[in-house]
C-alpha cells in the first residue's frame, strides 16, 4: 500500500524522557531492503516478485530496559529472507526465514532479553530463527543525530548498512513517494539511500550485497517495556 512521505513521519523528534511511560524502552533503528522503499510506480512495480525478499535491520538502545533486564547501549540485528517482496500488499512474504545478531557485550540475561525485544518488534518476520550469532554490533549516526540520515550499522563481519540522506539525482521519475511502510513499529521514520547493504553471514542459504538504492529507513522507536 502506498504511503506519502509526510504520513509516515510519525513524530518530529524524540519524545521528552517526561512524557515516556515509567517502563520504556527507547533507542535508534536503521533498515536496508533489496528493494527501494521510497519509490515512484513504474519502478516498484519492476521489482514487485523479483527482489526485496532480503533484508537487515537493527536496534540500539538509548535508554531502557526489556523483561527487567537493563539493555542502555546494546543493539541486536536482524537478517531476514522472506518468500516474496517484504510489503507486497498483493502477496504473501510469508514462511520467513532469519537470523538474529546479538550484541557480544551482552551478558547470558541481556542476550535473552535483548532476543525478547527483537522478536517483539520483529512481529512475524522473527518468528522463524534458524540461527543466533554474537557478535560486536554497533549502530551510529552522524554527529549523533538521525535527521543526518547518515547511519552506519555493523554486525561483526557479518552484516552491515551504511545510508545518506536522499539527494536531488534520487528523484528519478519525479514521482517517487514512500512505497513500503518500516519492518517494526517506529516512533519516527525517515527514507534514505542505503550505500552498503549486506549479509555475509550463514544460515539463509543465500548472501548479499545490495548497495545504491533508496532502499533503507533510519528512526526511532520507544515501546513499553514487558
Amino acid at each position: 500500500m502506498k504511503r506519502s512521505l509526510g504520513s509516515l513521519i510519525l513524530c518530529a523528534g524524540i519524545c521528552s524522557a517526561a512524557s515516556l511511560p515509567s517502563h520504556s524502552i527507547q533507542g535508534d533503528y536503521v533498515e536496508a531492503r533489496t528493494a527501494d522503499v521510497y519509490t515512484g510506480p513504474c519502478f516498484a512495480n519492476s521489482e514487485t516478485g523479483l527482489v526485496g525478499q532480503l533484508a537487515v535491520f537493527g536496534w540500539k538502545v538509548s535508554n531502557g530496559s526489556w523483561d527487567g533486564v537493563d539493555l542502555n547501549g546494546l543493539s541486536v540485528v536482524g537478517v531476514i529472507r522472506a518468500s516474496s517482496t517484504l510489503g507486497d500488499v498483493y502477496h504473501t512474504a510469508y514462511p520467513v526465514k532469519s537470523v538474529l545478531i546479538i550484541d557480544d557485550r551482552a551478558n547470558g540475561e541481556q542476550r535473552l532479553a535483548l532476543k525478547s525485544f527483537a522478536k517483539h518488534m520483529g512481529g512475524d518476520l522473527l518468528q522463524q530463527i534458524v540461527r543466533v550469532d554474537f557478535e560486536p554490533v554497533d549502530l551510529t549516526f552522524a554527529n549523533g543525530d538521525i535527521h543526518s540520515m547518515k547511519a552506519t550499522l555493523t554486525a561483526g563481519t557479518l552484516a552491515k548498512i551504511e545510508t545518506r540522506a536522499m539527494a536531488s539525482g534520487d528523484h528519478i521519475c519525479r514521482n517517487e513517494e514512500v512505497w513500503y511502510q518500516p519492518l517494526t513499529n517506529l516512533t519516527h521514520a525517515m527514507p534514505a539511500v542505503a550505500v552498503a547493504h549486506q549479509f555475509r553471514g550463514e544460515g539463509l542459504g543465500t548472501t548479499w550485497s545490495s548497495p545504491d538504492k533508496r532502499s533503507a529507513f533510519v528512526g526511532n522507536f520507544s515501546e513499553v517495556s514487558e
